[in-house]
């Protein structure tokens, strides 16, 4: 038995009415692209949230300044401003030199007892060690989990001197009224995951990096990297684009030191992997303009993986509905969909009824490889929301078993952390090179075919389910 996953949906705009001359045809004709949902925003409101992006940083807040828009935010790095204006100042900053796209502020919602035995992490942790001659548990590595939050004081992440796994507490502040102005507040040991979807992130933060724990019953837990420490960016529940982005954004600034210069790597190791357990109902299109895009393979460039969430729409292979940013071709950006081991632990299960299909003959839309999504016992409290709706609340209600792609996703980060720990000089193209190459061919669903990287991928699996033991070995 599985329960439904929560959608989150609608954006909050101010309907203030501002006006400005309308481009001329000849401006028209030079004009940067609009994003799909952006034009269909511009036929329904009167004023909006933008990412206008420009050939550089000066050229984006050029263009801003020169069509009237209302600057809220930026991402330096990769020459983003995002604005709020009406839909003439919108198409008139279209047309400004120097301006590249321009895209919408798009709704998003997260996709909703690991299986230690089936990816084989278990025994990898017990019979391999990291380059620091530790366990391979992903101790010296943070990962960076993007979501509704998380609550530190949690036992499952309790280290044994007493302190939270939890390095670094981010909480994305956006402006009540208009959700679009989101600035990154340190919450320190607050609870960040109390809103209507309370629970998924702190669920989700223990199947990344959940210590060792045996509950009164005699449950034994960990997650997939017990020994990695973790990084919540909380963006609340009423995810939107913006929010999800400004999170991005941040650890592309902050990734080398997360909790600031002075904090030595020992106490707060760097950021090599994000989690992102969210995306656009119904998947979508690839989209490399989008800003997200931008972050992610500008954290590529330095050395940060970024992994998503499949989806969890289903399908039958005659549509894509993968999640779009995960269908980045860029190495060390990984797309995951669910596999079921039918509580048995063993490593020829089932692709989850659930999991998002890629497009059956377009490679590019098809999940990277799979992890364990279904059925999936974490850290949970039973006055969240989401920790209500589990399938087996334990302990009193402090752990609960969920399913969803947000589950699969999760375990690959903490997989990555392990392997960053196996080989720290490690790209990301490398480490999507070793977890893809050496996957267990579960035959369960659609055919595998050759793919063009090297090796055999399905449009519902891709490569298969993830191997620790050889994936780790394969990186040295």
């Amino acid at each position: 038995m599985r329960r439904s996953r929560p959608l989150i949906a609608a954006a909050a705009v101010s309907l203030l009415a501002l006006t400005i001359s309308t481009p001329t045809t000849a401006q028209a004709q030079n004009s940067a692209p609009l994003q799909g949902f952006l034009s269909q925003q511009l036929d329904k409101l009167q004023r909006t949230t933008v990412l206008v992006h420009g050939t550089d940083l000066a050229a984006a807040n050029a263009a801003v300044a020169a069509s009237g828009l209302q600057r809220l935010s930026s991402y330096d790095r990769i020459g983003v401003v995002v604005v709020e204006g009406t839909r003439s100042q919108i198409l008139a900053a279209r047309t400004q030199p120097g301006v590249t796209y321009l895209e919408g502020n798009q709704p998003i919602r997260v996709s909703t007892q690991t299986s230690h035995l089936a990816t084989r992490g278990a025994e990898a942790a017990d019979t391999r060690t990291g380059a620091n001659g530790l366990a391979l548990d992903g101790s010296g590595v943070s990962v960076a989990v993007i979501d509704s939050g998380v609550d530190p004081t949690h036992p499952f992440f309790k280290k044994a001197d007493g302190s939270s796994a939890v390095v670094k507490n981010l909480k994305i502040v956006c402006d009540p009224l208009s959700e679009t102005l989101c600035l990154p507040v340190d919450a320190g040991s607050l609870d960040t995951d109390l809103l209507s979807l309370g629970g998924h992130g702190t669920h989700v933060n223990g199947i990344v990096a959940g210590r060792k724990v045996t509950l009164a019953d005699g449950t034994k837990l960990q997650g997939a990297a017990p020994g990695a420490s973790l990084v919540s960016v909380s963006v609340g529940a009423a995810l939107l684009i913006v929010g999800a982005d400004a999170a991005l954004n941040w650890v592309l600034e902050n990734h080398a030191a997360p909790c600031g210069a002075g904090v030595p790597a020992a106490k707060c190791p760097p950021i090599k992997v994000t989690n992102n357990s969210y995306g656009p109902s119904g998947g979508g299109a690839f989209d490399p303009n989008s800003a997200t895009v931008k972050l992610q393979r500008a954290l590529a460039a330095e050395g940060v993986v970024t992994v998503w969430a499949a989806g969890n729409d289903g399908g039958d292979g005659t549509k894509s509905l993968t999640n779009p940013p995960g269908q980045d071709p860029t190495g060390g950006i990984l797309s995951v969909a669910s596999y079921y081991d039918q509580a048995t632990g063993t490593r020829d299960g089932q692709v989850s009824s659930f999991s998002s299909r890629g497009l059956n003959g377009t490679q590019a839309t098809y999940p990277d490889l799979s992890a364990p999504g279904e059925d999936i016992t974490s850290s949970c409290r039973i006055y969240l929301p989401i920790c209500t709706t589990g399938l087996a609340p334990l302990d009193g209600g402090n752990y609960n078993t969920i399913s969803g792609t947000s589950m699969a996703a999760p375990h690959i980060a903490g997989i990555v952390a392990q392997l960053f720990q196996a080989n720290p000089s490690a790209t990301p193209a490398q480490i999507e090179a070793a977890l893809i190459s050496t996957t267990h061919k579960y035959t369960n669903g659609a055919a595998y075919e050759t793919d063009s990287r090297g090796g055999t991928t399905s449009y519902d699996k891709g490569h298969g389910l993830v191997d620790v033991v050889a994936a780790s070995d394969a990186v040295r």
